[in-house]
């Protein structure tokens, strides 16, 4: 006699449910799933104990007969497909007909359903798979699914279900998704009669997307949306400012269906290269359609995962269209999200009375005597009461590079208060061969003769391999996403404090730099011939065996970069000659990391040149710049936020930090109290 046998139908069914009801969210999800195919418009999920104790799922969608109900709890038994051809043109959540036998055969389940409201609807009750009472029941149009005592009659899953609060958490976390998926459809979950999430269901993907991340975060979204000739997407990815410790927020929605995809979530990440801080992610939710011919959902037992066709041309040109999108969205991070309020203007008209006073004749003070220029001023003004009743400052006098403060000044402004003459008379008086702008520069600092901040012998960075100004143009017309920023002073020897007419900005002196040379050497080493300068005392590495085999069939690699590197004997390497703008001293370390590079690089090394080169312009922009605790002239400081305007990029540092922090009039209000 044979060993073999066919399990009877209750036992294939608790296998089965092993595999498709993992923990409470699996049947969350399978039976939301179900309402999604039915047409439902509203969902409402009821969670008690974290879905152990209870689960009920309401919709109003299409509903199911007598005869539905009771073939709804067979295996196999569906109505989304019905031949061999259907599996590969899927577009429904649900197909294989396993997941009701599969949830009652572990659990006490109820199922009311009616496919009108003026029909008298079916209620089945079941226990552990087996039917127990079926019966008419009033009921609106719509099924409602309520699952008790979850694994009653499997103690060990039972046993190593995780705490009622990360359940309710994997519960949230699919309803959100699915929320994200379909925005056309109410979606209402509670926990405990408490609410978790509420989407109002008219097909706005943003408002969705308020519901479950809050209104802030909906703000510093961008959309997104673009086309190739198979595939399909929109959808809305978060600013740099946005950002979370993990890639659950990563949501990939294809053709209605959540999927775990990797490659798409690695080609969204590439999009974000160099803008997010390291082991920071963006929150994205991308919807993709496509033909269903192009992709296969039926590769995972929860049907979480999928195969595309064209998978390469997809992930290209999903990375390519996030940078876009950022490109043209991002802007310089603000600390606060509030936004000024509409101030209410009221109008209060006040009577006005003639207060003309008749000016008694005064005598000419000693500067008006001693100001041809002050008279004619004067001589013009006759018929005008414009005055300046106080002038508050005299501008001090410059000798020898050094701004220092004269005495004399104060004499003359003491007279200049009794004629009431503006403040730009005066300047120009005292100070008629002197530029305004240098006038007022700190006192005791010293003015530079030079604006390339590398030009400062103690800075770390030398002259020749500093990134190259252009000559000063109109700044106005100058085509930068950042604005004109006039530097005002240090904290810290770190960041530079900067103003003008929209506010005040902060910016991270050592990331600003760091953006700048990235670029520059980014430029640099994508040159074709690279030229390289001879080492006067040539430097020599030496690896292990394995290395030394290695490296030496990849010093054409090397070469790309410009540098002249041979095998000098055994394991031993001579470098005789390198770039002549890697940064001043620390060439031999970039040589060093250089050679690491490619003896990390796998067997196809040429194919990750442009990877290389990425890594190495960060490594060398990252020794080449400034550092803090450094303190800048005000020249330099300028010079410096010139050049961050120029970059293509000005509001990360390759590793993705903030370099500058906006503060707008009504932020400085808002913190001093000014406005509430």
């Amino acid at each position: 006699m044979g060993t073999i046998q066919v399990l009877d139908e209750h036992l294939a069914n608790m296998i089965a449910a092993g595999e498709v009801v993992e923990r409470p969210a699996s049947v969350v999800k399978e039976l939301v799933e179900n309402a999604i195919d039915a047409s439902a418009t509203t969902i409402e999920i009821h969670v008690e104990e974290g879905g152990l104790e209870m689960i009920r799922i309401v919709d109003n969608g299409k509903g199911m007969d007598r005869e539905d109900c009771q073939l709804a709890f067979e295996r196999h038994a569906t109505s989304k497909i019905s031949n061999a051809r259907d599996l590969f043109r899927i577009r429904t959540l649900g197909f294989r007909g396993e997941a009701l036998p599969s949830i009652a055969a572990v659990s006490r389940m109820e199922l009311t359903s009616s496919t009108s409201s003026s029909e008298v609807g079916t209620h089945l009750l079941l226990e552990g798979g087996q039917l127990g009472t079926i019966s008419d029941k009033a009921a609106v149009k719509g099924t409602e699914v309520c699952v008790r005592s979850l694994f009653f009659n499997t103690p060990a899953r039972l046993k190593y279900m995780k705490s009622i609060a990360t359940e309710v958490g994997h519960i949230s976390d699919y309803v959100n998704r699915l929320a994200l998926t379909h925005p056309a459809i109410s979606f209402l979950l509670t926990h405990n009669s408490k609410t978790l999430l509420q989407t109002s269901g008219d097909g706005k993907l943003l408002h969705v997307m308020a519901a479950i991340y809050g209104v802030q975060v909906a703000k510093l979204l961008l959309p997104i949306a673009g086309e190739t000739l198979d595939y399909k997407w929109s959808g809305f990815l978060s600013k740099t400012e946005v950002t979370r410790a993990n890639r659950s927020y990563l949501s990939t929605l294809v053709n209605g269906r959540y999927v775990r995809s990797y490659s798409i979530n690695n080609a969204i990440m590439r999009g974000y290269h160099t803008l997010l801080p390291i082991g920071r992610y963006p929150i994205v939710a991308l919807q993709i359609e496509m033909d269903p011919s192009l992709v296969d959902v039926n590769v995972h037992p929860a049907k979480l995962e999928a195969r595309f066709s064209k998978e390469d041309e997809l992930c290209s040109a999903i990375e390519q269209s996030v940078k876009e999108t950022l490109r043209q969205g991002l802007g310089i991070v603000r600390p606060m999200a509030t936004q000024p309020k509409a101030k209410v203007v009221t109008q209060v008209v006040q009577p006005q009375f003639d207060l003309q006073i008749s000016k008694p004749e005064t005598p000419q003070s000693s500067l008006l005597a001693a100001s041809p220029r002050l008279q004619e001023w004067m001589a013009k003004q006759e018929t005008t009461s414009m005055r300046v009743d106080v002038v508050p400052h005299i501008a001090p006098s410059i000798e020898n590079g050094t701004v220092k403060e004269s005495a004399a000044n104060y004499e003359k402004l003491e007279s200049a208060k009794v004629e009431a003459i503006p403040l730009e008379i005066v300047q120009a008086t005292l100070l008629d061969q002197t530029d305004t702008r240098e006038a007022f520069q700190p006192y005791e600092t010293k003015l530079p003769s030079q604006l390339d901040i590398a030009q400062d012998n103690s800075a770390a960075v030398g002259t020749d391999q500093s990134p190259p100004l252009s000559e000063a143009t109109n700044e106005n017309e100058t085509d930068s996403p950042v604005p004109v920023m006039y530097p005002v002073g240090q904290v810290h020897g770190t960041y530079i404090v900067a103003q003008n007419d929209e506010g005040m900005y902060l910016i991270d002196q050592h990331a600003a730099q760091e953006r700048i040379f990235y670029e520059y050497f980014m430029d640099k080493l994508a040159e074709e011939g690279i030229s390289s300068q001879i080492m006067l005392f040539p430097h020599t590495v030496e690896y292990t065996a394995a290395e030394a085999s290695k490296l030496e069939k990849r010093l054409s690699l090397l070469q790309s970069f410009g540098l002249e590197i041979e095998a000098f004997g055994g394991r031993t390497f001579i470098v005789r000659a390198h770039p002549h703008w890697f940064p001043e001293g620390a060439e031999l370390e970039v040589i060093e990391e250089l050679i690491q590079f490619v003896l990390e690089t796998g067997e196809n090394a040429q194919a990750n040149v442009v990877l290389m080169r990425e890594k190495a312009a960060i490594m060398m922009s990252c020794k080449a710049s400034i550092k803090a605790n450094r303190f800048l002239t005000h020249a330099e400081m300028e010079s410096l936020l010139n050049q961050l305007r120029k970059t293509s990029s000005p509001y990360t540092c390759p590793h993705g930090r903030p370099i500058v922090i906006h503060f707008t009039g009504y932020d400085l209000e808002k913190m001093f109290k000014r406005v509430m």
